[in-house]
């Protein structure tokens, strides 16, 4: 469904000569990098999940950058990769506030009995099957622990 929606994407940019385009075609072509390297054991390609992992990965690439081009002085370039990163949170489920986040924590710990930093697999586990495109797990983990510790 999502891969559907980003060929139609595509197709309505292009014929808009939209400036979306180069984004559009940086995603396309990392499904189908990803849909290659699936292809033994899987021929329909990557499900949509994987498809929102890909693309919560290739913003974070790109904060990256842009962190380095601001650095060294390169604002057009890192102007560039948030033209790139706004395309792609288009296919983005919306993330959790952080007060969602918050109250998300503390539900799953109340509901675990988790009480210290052992426990922290089973909370981020359940966060990972219940929020799983919602939340960044780089920041998340920090706040798990913090509640535990």
């Amino acid at each position: 469904m999502l891969r559907q929606q980003i060929n139609d994407d595509v197709k309505t940019a292009m014929k808009a000569k939209d400036e979306a385009l180069s984004g559009l075609r940086l995603i396309t072509a990392a499904i189908k990098d990803k849909d290659i390297a699936a292809r033994p054991g899987n021929m329909n390609g990557i499900s949509d999940a994987e498809i929102i992992d890909m693309l919560q990965k290739m913003v974070r690439q790109r904060q990256e950058s842009i962190e380095m081009y601001t650095k060294g002085n390169r604002p057009e370039l890192a102007a560039k990769e948030q033209g790139e990163i706004d395309v792609i949170n288009r296919y983005l489920p919306k993330q959790l506030s952080e007060a969602d986040t918050q109250a998300a924590i503390a539900a799953i710990v109340a509901e675990t009995g988790a009480s210290s930093i052992k426990d922290m697999g089973k909370v981020m586990g359940l966060l990972k099957e219940r929020f799983a495109g919602q939340l960044d797990f780089g920041k998340v983990g920090g706040l798990v622990k913090a509640k535990l510790g």
